[in-house]
């Protein structure tokens, strides 16, 4: 059972992490710090407009994505307050 209630919830993911549509968004004046626990929080009180402030919509089920997206915005705190001080970490992957 416990292994059926996990597929499922994989499978809703599938709609989008709030955390990756707000990286992936690059909006000008958008929140970098939490960003996607924000939007996730921002839907679920029926805020209006969120492409307006986030530059993208919601996931389809933001209540099931929002502690994943909380998760994955707490590893990524220090690459977002670097990015909100306008630090450029100037990271490059590969050889």
């Amino acid at each position: 059972m416990t292994n059926k209630l996990l597929a499922a919830l994989l499978l809703l993911q599938l709609g989008g992490c709030a955390t990756v549509k707000t990286l992936d968004a690059n909006k000008p004046g958008a929140p970098l710090i939490y960003a996607g626990t924000r939007l996730d929080w921002y839907a679920l009180h029926g805020g209006c407009c969120p492409e307006d402030h986030f530059g993208t919509e919601p996931p389809t089920y933001p209540g099931v994505d929002l502690p994943g997206s909380a998760l994955l915005d707490t590893l990524l705190l220090p690459f977002s307050i670097a990015a909100e001080l306008g630090i450029g970490l100037q990271v490059w992957g590969g050889n």
